[in-house]
């Protein structure tokens, strides 16, 4: 009898194999590496706003509508950290990259401001924040690039057989990905170039 026993947990164990269980637990730790990726880039953008900020107000002390708005959405996503476990929720995402999205748009009005100040332009402090935030807008890029093609990868085996039989038994679901209201906009970085 333990012979028996020990050939049907051998053949359950090589059926397995092919299932899809650990890929599925595989590509699903990818997302959550890739998503804290994500969250790191957009904490590093987040970090530099106040420089940023500091160093326009210096030259642009009249500029303080522009100065709310920037300060007003760091705000705003400093108090919107998106765990791994809120990736299943739509919502959530949504009103992560609005928050994200509005940081954005504010950074960029900051940055024409300076413009008008051709001192600023020129001083270094500024223009090293500037090469900081740009770098930082491409490594966002890169990040989110990642995360959705693990998103990508981890949905097409939740949805093909075999894998999708073990998907369904072990509750693994398809995980909404990153979007955006404007897709052309996500491959941009803000525009960091002030000519000199």
């Amino acid at each position: 009898m333990n012979r028996i026993a020990g050939f049907v947990l051998l053949f359950l164990s090589l059926s397995l194999t092919g299932c899809g269980y650990n890929d599925l637990q595989k590509y699903d730790e990818q997302i959550t590496a890739n998503w804290s990726e994500v969250m790191n880039q957009y904490q590093r953008r987040a970090d530099l706003v106040p420089n940023l900020v500091n160093t326009v107000k210096a030259f642009a002390a009249h500029e303080k509508e522009v100065f709310a708005q920037v300060t007003q959405a760091r705000s705003k996503v400093g108090t919107m950290q998106l765990s791994a476990e809120a990736l299943q929720d739509p919502t959530a995402i949504a009103n992560f990259q609005n928050a994200q999205s509005q940081l954005g748009g504010a950074l960029s009005r900051l940055l024409m401001v300076s413009e008008n100040y051709p001192q600023l332009k020129s001083d270094g402090a500024f223009r090293d924040l500037q090469a900081q935030l740009e770098g930082t807008e491409n490594r966002i890029t890169v990040a989110r690039n990642r995360y959705i093609q693990s998103v990508q990868k981890y949905n097409t085996t939740v949805r093909s057989f075999p894998s999708n039989l073990t998907a369904k038994f072990f509750d693994f679901t398809v995980k909404p990905n990153f979007t955006v209201e404007n897709p052309a906009a996500l491959s941009q970085p803000v525009s960091v170039d002030f000519g000199g």
